[in-house]
Protein backbone atom coordinates (compact mmCIF):
# COMPACT_ATOMS: atom_id res chain seq x y z
CA UNK A 1 0.00 0.00 0.00
CA UNK A 2 1.06 3.31 -0.83
CA UNK A 3 1.62 6.43 1.77
CA UNK A 4 3.43 9.58 1.62
CA UNK A 5 6.48 9.21 2.72
CA UNK A 6 8.79 12.98 2.69
CA UNK A 7 8.09 16.03 0.84
CA UNK A 8 11.44 17.10 -0.75
CA UNK A 9 11.84 21.14 -1.47
CA UNK A 10 14.48 22.75 -3.24
CA UNK A 11 15.95 25.71 -0.98
CA UNK A 12 19.32 27.47 -1.45
CA UNK A 13 20.32 28.48 2.15
CA UNK A 14 19.82 25.23 4.02
CA UNK A 15 20.88 26.65 7.94
CA UNK A 16 18.45 29.78 6.66
CA UNK A 17 15.68 27.29 5.54
CA UNK A 18 15.87 24.63 8.91
CA UNK A 19 14.80 27.78 11.41
CA UNK A 20 12.54 29.19 9.07
CA UNK A 21 10.60 26.32 8.88
CA UNK A 22 11.12 25.07 12.72
CA UNK A 23 9.41 29.08 13.39
CA UNK A 24 7.11 28.73 10.87
CA UNK A 25 5.74 24.88 10.48
CA UNK A 26 6.69 23.66 13.85
CA UNK A 27 8.89 20.97 12.31
CA UNK A 28 11.68 19.48 14.10
CA UNK A 29 15.05 18.14 12.63
CA UNK A 30 15.37 14.50 11.98
CA UNK A 31 19.26 14.39 10.70
CA UNK A 32 21.53 16.17 8.17
CA UNK A 33 22.69 14.09 5.14
CA UNK A 34 25.92 15.12 2.76
CA UNK A 35 26.73 12.78 0.20
CA UNK A 36 28.98 14.58 -2.02
CA UNK A 37 27.43 17.33 -3.43
CA UNK A 38 23.96 16.62 -1.64
CA UNK A 39 23.36 17.95 1.02
CA UNK A 40 20.05 18.48 2.89
CA UNK A 41 18.19 17.30 6.04
CA UNK A 42 15.02 15.56 7.34
CA UNK A 43 12.53 17.17 9.56
CA UNK A 44 9.03 16.04 10.74
CA UNK A 45 5.57 17.61 12.03
CA UNK A 46 4.53 16.60 15.26
CA UNK A 47 0.73 15.60 14.09
CA UNK A 48 1.65 14.02 10.74
CA UNK A 49 3.62 10.69 9.31
CA UNK A 50 4.54 12.84 6.33
CA UNK A 51 8.49 13.96 7.06
CA UNK A 52 9.86 17.10 4.81
CA UNK A 53 13.32 17.24 3.54
CA UNK A 54 14.78 20.39 2.66
CA UNK A 55 17.84 19.75 -0.08
CA UNK A 56 20.28 22.18 -1.05
CA UNK A 57 20.22 23.50 -4.66
CA UNK A 58 22.18 26.11 -6.44
CA UNK A 59 19.43 28.45 -7.58
CA UNK A 60 15.43 28.54 -6.81
CA UNK A 61 13.45 25.40 -9.12
CA UNK A 62 9.69 25.67 -9.62
CA UNK A 63 7.52 24.43 -6.92
CA UNK A 64 4.34 24.68 -9.12
CA UNK A 65 3.13 23.97 -12.51
CA UNK A 66 0.96 26.13 -14.78
CA UNK A 67 -3.04 25.34 -15.55
CA UNK A 68 -4.15 27.20 -18.29
CA UNK A 69 -2.48 30.82 -18.98
CA UNK A 70 -0.56 32.46 -15.90
CA UNK A 71 -2.40 30.70 -13.45
CA UNK A 72 -0.48 28.35 -11.40
CA UNK A 73 -0.94 25.65 -8.74
CA UNK A 74 1.17 24.09 -5.96
CA UNK A 75 1.86 20.50 -6.12
CA UNK A 76 0.97 19.79 -2.50
CA UNK A 77 -1.05 21.51 0.55
CA UNK A 78 -0.57 21.40 4.24
CA UNK A 79 -4.16 21.04 6.02
CA UNK A 80 -4.91 23.25 9.08
CA UNK A 81 -7.96 23.09 11.64
CA UNK A 82 -7.79 26.86 12.41
CA UNK A 83 -6.50 28.30 9.14
CA UNK A 84 -7.52 32.39 10.25
CA UNK A 85 -4.46 31.12 13.20
CA UNK A 86 -2.64 29.55 10.91
CA UNK A 87 -2.98 32.81 8.46
CA UNK A 88 -2.36 35.73 11.72
CA UNK A 89 0.39 33.96 12.91
CA UNK A 90 2.75 33.65 9.56
CA UNK A 91 1.94 37.17 8.70
CA UNK A 92 2.71 38.09 12.58
CA UNK A 93 6.30 36.12 11.70
CA UNK A 94 6.93 38.14 8.69
CA UNK A 95 5.94 35.56 6.12
CA UNK A 96 4.68 36.86 2.58
CA UNK A 97 1.08 35.34 2.67
CA UNK A 98 -2.24 35.59 -0.01
CA UNK A 99 -5.43 37.03 1.73
CA UNK A 100 -7.83 33.23 2.39
CA UNK A 101 -10.33 32.88 0.60
CA UNK A 102 -13.36 30.97 0.55
CA UNK A 103 -14.14 28.13 -1.90
CA UNK A 104 -17.63 26.84 -0.40
CA UNK A 105 -16.39 24.00 1.74
CA UNK A 106 -12.84 25.36 1.72
CA UNK A 107 -11.02 27.88 2.97
CA UNK A 108 -7.59 28.47 1.63
CA UNK A 109 -4.63 30.79 1.12
CA UNK A 110 -0.50 30.64 -0.14
CA UNK A 111 2.39 31.84 1.64
CA UNK A 112 5.89 31.47 0.60
CA UNK A 113 9.67 30.79 2.19
CA UNK A 114 12.82 32.80 1.55
CA UNK A 115 13.71 31.20 -1.52
CA UNK A 116 10.00 32.31 -2.98
CA UNK A 117 8.72 28.61 -2.77
CA UNK A 118 4.92 28.78 -2.69
CA UNK A 119 2.74 26.45 -0.24
CA UNK A 120 -0.75 26.45 -0.25
CA UNK A 121 -3.06 25.94 3.30
CA UNK A 122 -6.29 24.78 3.08
CA UNK A 123 -9.27 23.96 5.84
CA UNK A 124 -11.85 21.95 4.45
CA UNK A 125 -15.36 21.87 6.14
CA UNK A 126 -16.47 18.82 8.06
CA UNK A 127 -19.24 17.90 5.70
CA UNK A 128 -17.00 18.46 2.77
CA UNK A 129 -15.81 15.04 0.99
CA UNK A 130 -11.98 16.11 1.07
CA UNK A 131 -12.38 16.42 5.11
CA UNK A 132 -10.24 14.07 6.58
CA UNK A 133 -12.87 12.72 8.97
CA UNK A 134 -15.16 11.71 5.54
CA UNK A 135 -11.84 10.71 3.69
CA UNK A 136 -11.21 8.10 6.72
CA UNK A 137 -14.94 6.83 6.96
CA UNK A 138 -14.06 6.06 3.25
CA UNK A 139 -10.91 3.76 4.00
CA UNK A 140 -12.96 1.89 6.32
CA UNK A 141 -15.44 1.35 4.09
Amino acid sequence: MFRVGSIFIPVTNLDQSKKWYQKNLGVSVIDEWEFGEDKGLGMFFPSSPTQLGLVQVEKPQPMEFTIKGKKKNVYFNFVVDEIETVHRDLIANGVTTTEIEDFGGMKGFEFFDPDGNPFSVVSEEENSPFHSDQILKRQRG
